[in-house]
Formats: C-alpha cells, structure tokens, sequence
C-alpha cells in the first residue's frame, strides 16, 4: 500500500492558506487605492514583493534539497504568516505597507491556485510520488481544494462594506482574519511528512540533465510570466478601474472564478491523457482569455470570460507541473522548481510595466498580457514535443 506521507494535512493546510492569502492578494490593490496611490505607484509595489518572493525561492530551493522541502516549506509559510500580521497591526504608512506585503509574499497572480503553492511544496510532491499520473492527481486534488477555499477569500472582500468598521478599519479587520488562517495552515504543515530516502545530494547545484530540462521550462514560463504580470495581479484594480465595479462585484466574480477553477482541476484527477498537449493547448488559452476581456465592453461578460478561464487553468496547472518535473533527477527537485519559480517570478516584475500601461490605455495590459501567455503555450509544446514523447513510457528520472 502507497504511503501516505500526511497528504490529508497537506490537503487542510493548503485549504487555511488559501482563504487567508486569497483575501490578501485580491484585496491588496484596492486597499493601496483607497489610500491614494496610483496604479503605477501599486505596480511598483508588487514588483518588489515578487522580486522578495524570487530571492526567497532559490535560497529555500537550495535549502530543500540539503535540508527537506518540508523545512524550506514551513519557513515560508513562517514569513508569509509574518507579513499578513503586521499588515492587520501597522498603521497606514507607505514602507509599513510595502514592507508587510514584501513578507506576505501575495505575488502572482490573485488565481485559485495562489493559495497553492509556496517554497517547497511542488518539490515535496514529486519526491513523495514519483508517477506521472500520481503526482497529476495529488496536485489536481491540493488545486481544487485550495480553489474552492479560496471562495471563502474572495467572499470576504464581497462583505467586505458590510462590517461597521469603516471602510479601512473592514480591510484591516479582514487582514487579521487572514492571518488567523495562515496560522493555522503553518500549525497543519506540522503533521505532514517527507520521503527522505532514495535522495542524497551528489552535485553541488544541479546535474547538467536536469539544468538543460529545467533551462525549457524557464524559456517558455518566462514568457507567459511577462504577460501574466502585467494582467493579473493588479486585475482587481483593473476590474475597478475600467468598469467602475463594486469590491462586492468584484469578489463575486472572483468567488465564481475559484469554484470554476476547482472544477477543472478536480476534472484533471480524471483523466488520463497526454499531459504536455493539455498542459500546452491550455496555456493558450489562458492567454486567448485575457485578451477577449480586454476587448469586452460589459463587467458581466469579462467576469464570465474571467470564470471560463479559471476552469481552464486549473485544468491545465496540474499536468503542467508534472510536464514540469518529468526529466529531473530527484536529487534537483528543489533547486529546480527554485530555478523555474525565479524566472517565473523575475517575469512577473512586469506588474509595474502593467500599472503604467494601465495609465496610457486601460486594456493594454489585459491584450498585451494575453498575447504573450498564449504565445508561451505555444513555445511550451515545441520545447517538450520530442522530450516528452520520448520519456511518456518511461519511469521520471532517477
């Protein structure tokens, strides 16, 4: 019988986190817009958080394969936690601000995937099981459960003029909330547990096999990060700005998007198909998406294209992690995703290049952002056609 590793408080952990951060990351942008600043200021802010996250990646990626991605997880997770504490205590003041989203690490893009992942976890699930199918199906199950979590994120910005705090004490009142869950996700990692064994670090980076397979996934996540950076992140904002939406409209639509988004992922558990044409083929997507919302002229209709495109992602997301990690050694897992997340990351610095397009023409960031994370689809299927087609019948790398 497999083991089991603790996959079931993983699974629990992954469901705290994503209420918390979720509420976090959507929030953030129309929190620093109501105290004033301009989205150019805001995507500024976001850009330092992900370069933050970038550094944080590689040194825990690093940590992970010497020490335990276990460990490299939980310190993470400490920081995060960290960072939405003090955003619920601080004052409003500027660096107070920047500082505390620095550490709670709401980078990316406010996805139901976003309360996922973090330092350590994909590495963790690729040495815990080593099948292709396996780890498609422990990912799809932790993506559409932290999905359907993140409901209860985005629900709370819905409420969120409900609560008799005034509206930048109800923000506050709801960042100590979030906190709370993210204690509670750090207080589950306890109880999860990690195969140590098959695994002794014989390089000191990475084997030149996994740094040329790992070398592909960054090209094409570089690319389509660009384009996610510059859309998603601030996407609330751009909701609010370019169609004058409610924070209620907004979590509705966001709320919509993560039960959407659980759907697919769930359905990716089921079945069983060339991984690398559906991790590839949605990617396109996901980018096709973005651009016909920038070209829609009603709120509703960008949502529904908004909560079509979040069934598609996580559809997609878990084959493409297992695309991913399919010609690493297992010895290079946590360096390797640190290397794939660094790139990925870096890219998603384009969030101030969004804020500023932001402010010559509202759709540009939605049309330039969609046009580049199609093409990466694109790349993404070229680069692995023949690698993986090869390796489809074979046991993952030893």
């Amino acid at each position: 019988m497999p083991q089991d590793f603790g996959f079931k408080y993983l699974l629990i952990s992954r469901i705290f986190r994503s209420v918390g951060l979720i509420f976090v990351t959507i929030s953030s942008p129309l929190y620093l817009k109501l105290l004033g600043y301009s989205p150019l200021v805001i995507g500024l802010v976001f850009s330092a958080v992900v370069g933050f996250t970038a550094f944080l990646s590689l040194t825990l990626g690093f940590l992970g394969d010497r020490r335990g991605y276990k460990k490299s997880l939980m310190i993470a997770e400490g920081i995060s936690t960290v960072g939405v504490i003090l955003l619920a205590l601080t004052p409003t003041n500027f660096l107070l601000l920047a500082t505390s989203l620095i550490l709670a690490g709401i980078t990316g893009s406010a996805t139901g995937m976003r309360g996922l992942f973090s330092p350590g976890l994909t590495a963790l699930v690729a040495t815990n099981w080593k099948e292709d199918f396996e780890r498609v199906r422990k990912m799809g199950l932790l993506s559409s459960v932290a999905s359907i979590s993140s409901v209860g994120g985005s629900l709370m910005l819905t409420f969120i003029d409900y609560l008799p705090f005034g509206k930048i004490g109800n923000y506050k009142f709801f960042f100590l909330v979030s906190s709370i869950f993210l204690v509670l996700s750090f207080a589950f990692l306890l109880l999860v547990k990690e195969n140590r064994k098959e695994r002794a670090k014989t390089s000191r980076i990475m084997r030149k096999t996994s740094l040329k397979y790992v070398s592909k996934v960054i090209i094409s996540n570089s690319i389509g990060a660009v384009g996610i950076g510059m859309s998603i992140p601030l996407l609330s904002l751009w909701l609010s700005l370019y169609y004058h939406a409610t924070d209620p409209e907004i979590g509705e639509i966001f709320t919509l998007n993560y039960v959407f988004t659980s759907l697919g992922s769930f359905l990716a558990t089921r079945i069983k198909a060339n991984i690398l044409s559906l991790a590839s083929i949605t990617r396109v997507m996901n980018g096709v998406f973005l651009i016909a919302m920038a070209l829609s002229p009603y709120l509703y209709l960008a949502g529904a294209l908004y909560i079509l495109r979040g069934f598609n992602a996580g559809f997609g997301a878990p084959n493409r992690t297992a695309v991913n990690i399919r010609g690493i050694s297992p010895e290079d897992y946590g360096t390797a995703s640190s290397f794939q997340a660094l790139a990925t990351r870096f890219s998603q610095m384009s969030s101030s290049v969004g804020g500023y397009l932001m402010e010559l023409d509202l759709p540009l960031p939605l049309e330039v952002g969609g046009i580049l994370q199609a093409i990466s689809g694109g790349v993404y299927l070229r680069l692995f056609k023949k690698e993986i087609g090869k390796k489809i019948e074979e046991k993952p790398a030893q």
